[in-house]
């Protein structure tokens, strides 16, 4: 009797499946590749095989990492995961590398400076090029963190860019948010009016070995401002830790809180919640991002598109008449 899903798999990518749920490497890098690619027929084989994996996957821990450049994610992430891999645990981390602007690839640095992590067998790293996404987080992020799920991988880990709308957009999609910080960057309150610290779960000041007085003293000043705010949560507060990743100083209280923010949320029914939550979220996303597509891709509306802009541009036509037109007629 086939698994549960692999009915549902087109007869090509059943190896792949099969791989897959046995936690081969290759297959899930491939599996990744698919879901990745922009070619429609590979889109409808990447859904059939979603739709296959999704009943086992879900029963991993995620985890959001994000800071501004140099903060040291990707060493704190390593640490991490060496640390996590003495435990048991195996890991899988999707770093998602910013996109070259001139060829649009990704720089792929991550496996470079996580050269000790990705020589273990029980890690999984993928660079994923941003390629212009809104929050630098790659378009199909989603997926690959589901596959990964599916492949054994019960703590998944996902590094943003860290800048612009990435701490809203890793937020959304992972079950704990941490934000690392630098000891020395200046007023914690500027990043307070930008909203980032309100969807911080965890805050953590790495390099705290480099001045261990200043440290102490920036978490202390964020206590003090975090307690200004509204928690995300009304069953946690936000805890802020110090720690050095070069020296693997930390990372067993870093964990030990991990593990007591997700006891409390789960006790509380509050972890099952968010994901809920971001289900639907993911929905809504997917159904905006297809409206543009369709819109986009309707010959009427591209038979109309270059003159409305043009009118536009001009001060002949208001944006919001032109919008209306187009809009009408991608509707039919």
């Amino acid at each position: 009797m086939p698994e549960l899903g692999q009915s549902a798999v087109d007869a090509q990518d059943l190896a792949l499946f099969e791989g897959l749920l046995a936690g081969n490497r290759r297959e899930l890098a491939k599996a990744i590749t698919l879901v990745e690619s922009t070619r429609r027929d590979h889109a409808l084989r990447a859904q059939k095989l979603l739709d296959a994996v999704l009943p086992h996957a879900g029963r991993s821990l995620r985890l959001g990492i994000s800071g501004v450049p140099g903060v040291g994610k990707s060493t704190f992430i390593e640490a991490l995961g060496l640390y996590l891999i003495g435990r048991g645990h195996r890991i899988a981390v999707l770093a998602v590398d910013p996109s070259s602007t001139l060829h649009g690839g990704s720089i792929l640095g991550d496996k470079t400076r996580m050269e000790l992590l990705s020589q273990r067998t029980e890690a999984f790293i993928r660079p994923s090029p941003s390629s212009g996404s809104l929050g630098g987080v790659a378009a199909h992020t989603r997926e690959a963190l589901l596959l990964c799920e599916a492949a054994g991988y019960d703590i998944i880990i996902v590094e943003t860019v860290g800048v612009g709308q990435s701490e809203t957009a890793v937020a959304g999609m992972t079950d704990c948010f941490v934000l690392l910080q630098l000891p020395n960057a200046g007023d914690d309150l500027q990043a307070i009016k930008k909203g980032i610290m309100e969807l911080a779960d965890l805050v953590v000041f790495n390099k705290a070995d480099i001045d261990p007085a200043a440290a102490q003293l920036a978490a202390a000043q964020m206590r003090s401002a975090l307690s200004m705010l509204h928690p995300a949560s009304p069953n946690w507060k936000p805890p802020v830790l110090t720690l050095s990743a070069m020296r693997k100083d930390g990372l067993v209280e870093f964990w030990q809180t991990i593990e007591k923010f997700r006891t409390t949320l789960g006790a509380s029914g509050e972890f099952e919640a968010r994901r809920r939550h971001q289900a639907l979220a993911w929905m809504w996303q997917l159904i905006d991002a297809g409206l543009r597509s369709h819109f986009h891709q309707a010959p009427a509306v591209m038979s109309e598109l270059q003159d409305t802009t043009a009118a536009v541009e001009a001060g002949r036509m208001t944006p919001a008449e032109a919008a209306r037109r187009l809009l009408d007629i991608s509707a039919g």
